[in-house]
């Protein structure tokens, strides 16, 4: 039994060590799931960046994915070759490309969604409240979390 006396500072250094230990045990099931559809994990990366029916800049995209422009350059010739993204000139520039998931694109990236947000074993082992009461906490983090720089 933990002791009730520690600092929120190591709790939270607890909870969040915790939660890395759990991302880092489901690298595994993301890769298959982006192999199991043929795709790379920077290409799952990309389609989950790309909201449907929202066109998004490259060079954000890049920012989202911290990786060089050059790099989403060669990731998104492999999805337009699949029929997946398109590029866009921007209306107000036609020297910036946008990104625009195609209805194929959209389907794949709903098929990787849905079979991502499936929980792993370990959450059947938590009441609805305790269910709850995580997601409300993980949603307070989450919002009390600014993304880091570009």
């Amino acid at each position: 039994m933990r002791p009730t006396t520690l600092s929120s500072t190591t709790a939270a250094q607890e909870a969040w060590s915790a939660m890395r230990g759990l991302a880092m045990a489901q690298r595994g099931r993301i890769l298959g799931v982006a192999a199991d559809l043929g795709l790379s994990a920077p290409q799952l990366f990309a389609l989950l960046a790309l909201p449907p029916g929202e066109p998004v800049p490259m060079g954000d995209l890049a920012g989202v994915l911290r990786c060089d422009a050059s790099n989403v350059t060669g990731l998104i010739d492999r999805l337009e070759a699949r029929a997946l993204v398109e590029r866009r000139p921007a209306p107000h520039d036609r020297r910036v490309r946008h990104l625009v998931l195609t209805e194929a694109g959209a389907a794949l990236r709903a098929q990787v969604t849905g079979r991502l947000d499936e929980a792993p074993p370990g959450f059947a082992t938590l009441t609805t409240a305790e269910a709850e009461q995580l997601r409300d906490l993980l949603l307070k983090v989450v919002a009390g979390t600014s993304p880091p720089p570009a």
